[in-house]
């Protein structure tokens, strides 16, 4: 299928993007073009808001979705700003969205993504294409980034047959930065799988789960055989050199 080859073709150049050297990345403020961020619109009602580990999930499953996208491919109408992205020091910010702001913010290009659990309030979260911070469209600039925070849930037991990704808990990230940190986690985890797994992945829906757990539990998950760490640069929140999400394969037990 032609789709699944441009799905393919996206996750060769994602793996290849992020596994080169990082000091090659980098920003200048004096250059604004160079400040490069990938927005992502939380759904936040304020009657009946979601769960905020379902939020987080369909955060991740946002970014990956759009990471992975045929129109991220090389030759896509997505791929110069992706690899715009990738070529720089690579930030994500979460936004609020409700009302008409969500239904506004669904024009721009990006991915919505549903996590859609029994017995719960559907979460819903739209990752942007990235662009230079300057370029960032007025439907999306308009959402504030503050305000997005959700109490602290107990969702049960993470799926196994899908990827889990574990947030520190002690690190006591708001939801936002929760979101682009798990975001981060899923494009990490997807660039380290085969093109044969990512385009099952891509195929059932990228699944996952999203967990918050204790910095104990935190650190035995990092050692976990083919766990993907993301180590934060630092920009807020947490200091740089953080680790903040584990990505670990589906079935690991933690």
């Amino acid at each position: 299928m032609a789709d699944e080859a441009a799905v393919r073709a996206a996750h060769a150049f994602l793996s290849s993007s992020v596994s080169a050297d990082p000091r090659q990345r980098s920003e200048d403020p004096e250059h604004p073009e160079t400040v490069q961020a990938m927005q992502i619109a939380l759904e936040i009602p304020k009657p009946d808001p979601p769960q905020r580990s379902d939020l987080l999930a369909a955060a991740a499953r946002a970014v990956v979705a759009v990471c992975l996208d045929p129109r991220s491919a090389p030759g896509g109408p997505w791929h110069e700003r992706m690899a715009a992205w990738y070529g720089h020091r690579i930030r994500k910010i979460a936004r609020r969205a409700r009302n008409k702001a969500w239904l506004d913010a669904q024009e721009i290009d990006g991915v919505t993504v549903a996590e859609e659990p029994p017995l719960r309030q559907a979460a819903r979260a739209r990752a942007f294409v990235a662009s230079a911070v300057g370029d960032v469209p007025h439907e999306i600039r308009k959402l504030q980034i503050k305000g997005t925070d959700l109490p602290a849930d107990e969702p049960g037991p993470a799926r196994v047959d899908a990827p889990v990704i574990m947030l520190n808990q002690a690190l006591a990230m708001s939801t936002g930065k929760d979101a682009a940190q798990a975001g981060h986690a899923s494009m990490l985890y997807a660039a380290s799988i085969s093109q044969d797994a990512a385009a099952d992945w891509a195929r059932a829906g990228f699944p996952l789960s999203v967990r918050v757990i204790p910095a104990e539990r935190f650190a035995q998950a990092a050692v976990k055989p083919g766990a993907v760490a993301v180590i934060d640069a630092g920009f807020t929140e947490v200091a740089p050199g953080t680790v903040t999400a584990i990505a670990l394969p589906p079935g690991t037990a933690f």
